[in-house]
């Protein structure tokens, strides 16, 4: 009989698993579809500054109107959507619509109805009580107070003079926010908050800008010149070459008389030989045209075999 032993086998002991690397950790950041232009830093510091004059600005001419202590103080400025802004005005205040060329969207100037009352008592020679009817003004009344809103519009010409030269023009006044066709609900706009004080009374004031509109300008102000005299000569030669190329495209141009209304059934019975009446008076210039769009007047003539025309100045011009 054989007994054989076996040496023990040694024990192998599985490690631990180990774990899975992890990637480096980044930090998630919120995406605001509603918002996909953010206002940035630079920009808001430019808004701000151009806001804070149009405050102080808007305080003198207040307390010269109102012949009363008034301070305007900027609150925030801040980016929303046009929808946002209206639905947190209320159903009712007063909204003075303006223009402010060359930013194509309309601007508006905002105060409360109380206010706008209050000014108007005070433009009248009264004492301005803190408590005022909320309503819309009369045709007397809005005639009234319609002159010290347009100096605050004016204002904002100086305000944003660093920035772009505006030409602010009112151009209406509406009562009810929704109503108001300033811009589309999803449009980013730049809301500037201010404070008005007046006295002890304290209420709110807003202007609601385009911030489409203002980009470019934000964006030509924020940015640094030419980092060097060859980058400066270089664009200057680059747009110089883009404008002698302009004057070397061809356009083609037309010499006309004013349009005729005719009507379509008169129009499918002309025949050959029948003539058509113009309304275009006999001693009337022509127009000379591109595109359709009229940028000059020309006399009927012609220079050896060829027809020509001669420019004119327009009839206006020749009346004065």
């Amino acid at each position: 009989m054989t007994v054989s032993s076996r040496a023990p086998q040694p024990r192998v002991v599985a490690p631990p698993p180990r774990e899975r690397k992890r990637r480096g950790r980044g930090t998630v950041t919120p995406y605001d579809f509603r918002h996909p232009v953010k206002l940035s830093r630079e920009n808001s510091r430019l808004l701000q500054i151009a806001f804070e004059t149009f405050a102080r600005q808007a305080s003198i001419v207040m307390t010269s109107a109102l012949r009363s202590v008034c301070q305007v103080d900027l609150v925030s400025v801040e980016q929303q959507t046009y929808i946002e802004y209206v639905e947190a005005l209320g159903e009712a205040t007063h909204m003075t619509v303006f223009s402010v060329e060359p930013v194509q969207q309309s601007a508006v100037l905002e105060m409360p109805l109380t206010v706008t009352m209050r000014c108007l008592d005070h433009l009248l020679g009264g004492p301005g009580p803190a408590e005022q009817p909320e309503r819309p003004l009369s045709d007397l009344e809005a005639a009234v107070v319609t002159g010290l809103y347009e100096r605050l519009v004016t204002e904002v010409r100086y305000a944003f003079s660093s920035l772009v030269v505006l030409e602010p023009k009112v151009l209406g006044v509406e009562y009810s926010p929704q109503l108001a066709q300033v811009a589309n609900a999803s449009d980013a706009m730049i809301v500037a908050r201010f404070t008005l004080r007046e006295g002890d009374t304290e209420d709110r004031m807003t202007v609601c800008m385009s911030f489409t509109g203002l980009l470019p300008f934000l964006s030509a102000a924020g940015s640094g010149g030419p980092a060097s005299e060859r980058e400066r000569r270089s664009r200057q030669e680059a747009s110089d070459r883009l404008a002698q190329g302009f004057q070397e495209v061809p356009v083609e141009v037309a010499v006309r008389f004013r349009g005729t209304v005719a009507d379509p059934l008169e129009l499918s019975r002309l025949r050959v030989g029948d003539v058509v009446r113009l309304t275009h008076p006999a001693q009337a210039p022509l127009d000379v045209t591109a595109a359709d769009v009229v940028f000059a007047h020309a006399t009927p003539g012609s220079q050896g075999r060829r027809l020509a025309a001669l420019v004119v100045a327009p009839p206006t011009q020749e009346s004065r």
